[in-house]
């Protein structure tokens, strides 16, 4: 478990849930790790994450290069987006958590974190936390992750329903839950790790340095001319998680904004109107994906003075 001290400032790295456009995600941590000159997790306290976030996320929190992910993300992500059924794409996913997170559990992790999923029952937030003080109550029966494997908890934070099955994870207690997409109810963690430092580490609002990063915002693809009725009315049920989710981003940063105007912040989630951008979460061209991840190399480049101030 981590025990690392408390330190000013206070640094905190949160990912959006975007699935392949993690892609954008990864440009951007590719330059700020160049920027700092070592690994992610040594320089940030708290990494949260959602969805395609939770999975990046995770992997900083176990001590993995960007380089290391991107790696990754380049074997399997494309595999997993170009399959239609739900089934078989978390069957993918499984594998996907299997290959990368082995029997890792919470208490592996070198820095805090946070993986965000959406209870389906009973329609609240589950977050799986590998440290007691970021309990906000409850700490006399707490676990790492509820006792669950990192892998079963990143699965279940990227289950974006009905695209993905949902995914039942059993808690140490015997508790059986079943999860979905943690973008559902944060898709920017960001007020959710924020809330974390401030209520229950006590970190003082004018301590904190956030960075929150986004996949960025495209222009949704079109169907081809001559397409079948069922891959037309498939793309637009994509377009309708894809438009639910942005709405949860923009909200959630709005509400962020307002409740910690105080906390210094950089957010960094470009908007690309190109026609040649268009693209979604499903997005499985290793060469778009490739640009949408040049793209976020270029968004750092914007606020590259100001991380320098958090983070050196």
């Amino acid at each position: 478990m981590v025990t690392r001290q408390k330190s000013k400032p206070y640094r905190i790295l949160s990912l959006d849930g975007g699935g392949a456009k993690g892609f954008y995600t990864l440009g951007v941590l590719a330059e700020i790790e160049g920027l700092i000159g070592c690994r992610l997790h040594e320089r940030f306290d708290l990494v949260f994450g959602t969805s395609t976030g939770s999975i990046i996320g995770s992997m900083i929190a176990l001590g993995m290069s960007v380089d290391e992910i991107h790696d990754l993300y380049k074997k399997f992500v494309p595999d997993i987006m170009k399959l239609k059924k739900p089934n078989d794409k978390s069957a993918k996913l499984a594998e996907l958590a299997k290959e990368i997170f082995k029997n890792a559990k919470f208490d592996d992790v070198k820095t805090a974190v946070g993986v965000v999923t959406t209870n389906w029952d009973i329609e609240r937030p589950l977050i799986f936390k590998a440290n007691i003080s970021q309990a906000h109550g409850r700490k006399g029966t707490f676990q790492p992750g509820f006792g669950v494997s990192i892998g079963d908890a990143v699965q279940a934070s990227c289950s974006a329903f009905p695209f993905f099955a949902p995914k039942t994870v059993t808690k140490a207690n015997g508790d059986e839950v079943k999860l979905v997409d943690g973008g559902y109810c944060a898709n920017n963690p960001t007020l959710y790790a924020i809330a974390d430092a401030t209520g229950s580490l006590n970190i003082a609002h004018q301590d904190l340095r956030v960075v929150s990063v986004g996949v960025g915002v495209y222009p949704s693809p079109k169907a081809p001319l001559f397409s079948k009725m069922y891959w037309a009315k498939y793309l637009l049920s994509v377009q309708l998680l894809q438009k639910t989710l942005e709405i949860n981003t923009q909200s959630m940063d709005q509400l962020r904004s307002i409740l910690f105007k105080d906390v210094p912040t950089v957010r960094i989630s470009d908007t690309f109107e190109q026609p040649e951008m268009a693209t979604d979460l499903f997005e499985h061209n290793l060469k778009k994906l490739n640009m949408l991840r040049q793209r976020g190399r270029e968004s750092f480049a914007k606020v590259e003075s100001t991380l320098k101030d958090f983070l050196l």
